[in-house]
């Protein structure tokens, strides 16, 4: 098993479109590596007291974990929700040059 120095990080989108430009963003300025846009994702959930049925895409962002804070700057800076889903998950092991690609294409800190 290796360290724990990349992340997957979800982020609910309201359209493709705005996945689109926070995608592009993160990998412009080297905060990803790659994101996946996941369309068409039914969200279920409470806001403000009442149960939402809404469709959003779903981003999957890969980078390493000393660039959260980055990320969540990033994506709270453009993102149109008042409270944006952003979930970092550890990934504990994994192919290792597809792991290194993800090192070399992200900026250091």
């Amino acid at each position: 098993m290796i360290e724990p120095s990349y992340l997957v990080v979800l982020v609910t989108v309201g359209s493709q479109e705005e996945g689109r430009g926070i995608a592009e963003a993160l990998v412009a300025q080297r905060k990803a590596a790659c994101v996946n846009i996941v369309s068409q994702v039914n969200s279920i959930f409470r806001w403000e007291g009442k149960i939402e049925d809404d469709q959003e895409s779903l981003l999957v962002i890969k980078s390493r974990a000393d660039l959260l804070q980055d990320i969540v700057d990033l994506v709270k800076g453009i993102h149109s929700y008042d409270v944006p889903e952003i979930i970092a998950l550890p990934i504990i092991d994994g192919n290792r040059e597809y792991l290194s690609w993800i090192g070399d294409e992200t900026e250091a800190k």
